[in-house]
């Protein structure tokens, strides 16, 4: 049995313990919710350093590419990430994630700036959607019940921010309830208003082993669409300097 089918399979008990029971008010409920994230980012993450290339595409209301953005992904454990921008309009560019701080590195500048997780860096897509790709670790909730996602039986998890560096203050997640794997979110800011609007898009539809897209939906502004592709995962773990904004304000060339 594999890791993530363990994962899932213990996931899914622990559900329906809780629905079973009545409730979710008992004192395991906090644990219980973090299985379950562990569990759904499992299929946006997997496990360990991985470097992940990702391609971020903004749809027209017509469908057509308004703009279009290719990003290597260096997501590390402990909650710290480093994203290299690859597209011509934005080469040599850098940010750096170090738990709930942000950098931005600028090409000919040796001084790192500061920034946020929700500053945008293309479309809908903010900082926090590139190189974050954990809720275990920035969220924590409660199991809200059971519903339906179409034809899918889907457990509904209502999350609060546990750390000041993420791009959502409220999340209300739907994850598959048999293998746990996320299906739709609703995406609040600091002021409680509902920002995106998220959907994930799998390998395979009928037995969905990984995250392929994220398409994001606008509910503030434009209404357009962003779709988060990630092309590539592979296990790569950077070498420690490489997440020192000093050396990467004063070192542009990395590879």
């Amino acid at each position: 049995m594999t890791n993530r089918t363990s994962l899932t399979l213990y996931a899914a008990t622990l559900a329906f313990a809780l629905l079973g029971a009545g409730g979710v008010k008992d004192a395991r409920a906090a644990s219980d919710v973090a299985s379950l994230l562990a569990a759904a980012d499992r299929y946006r993450s997997g496990a360990g350093n991985l470097q992940v290339e990702t391609e971020v595409k903004v749809l027209n209301r017509d469908g057509s590419t308004d703009k279009e953005r290719r990003y290597t992904v260096f997501a590390q454990v402990q909650r710290k990430s480093l994203v290299l921008m690859r597209s011509p309009a934005e080469q040599g560019q850098k940010v750096l994630m170090l738990g709930d701080d942000f950098w931005l590195m600028m090409p000919g500048s040796q001084r790192a700036l500061r920034i946020t997780a929700s500053q945008k860096l293309l479309g809908d897509a903010s900082t926090g959607d590139i190189a974050t790709l954990s809720w275990a670790d920035d969220y924590t909730g409660t199991l809200v019940g059971e519903e339906k996602c179409g034809v899918q039986a889907c457990l509904h998890l209502s999350l609060q921010a546990a750390s000041k560096g993420v791009s959502y203050q409220r999340i209300e997640l739907w994850i598959g309830k048999a293998r746990s794997e996320p299906i739709a979110a609703d995406l609040y800011v600091h002021s409680d208003k509902l920002a995106k609007q998220a959907r994930f898009v799998f390998d395979n539809a009928d037995a969905p082993t990984t995250v392929t897209e994220m398409v994001l939906q606008d509910r503030l502004s434009n209404h357009k669409e962003t779709r988060v592709r990630y092309v590539s995962r592979q296990a790569k773990a950077v070498p420690e300097a490489w997440l020192n904004p000093m050396f990467l304000a004063r070192n542009p060339a990395l590879e």
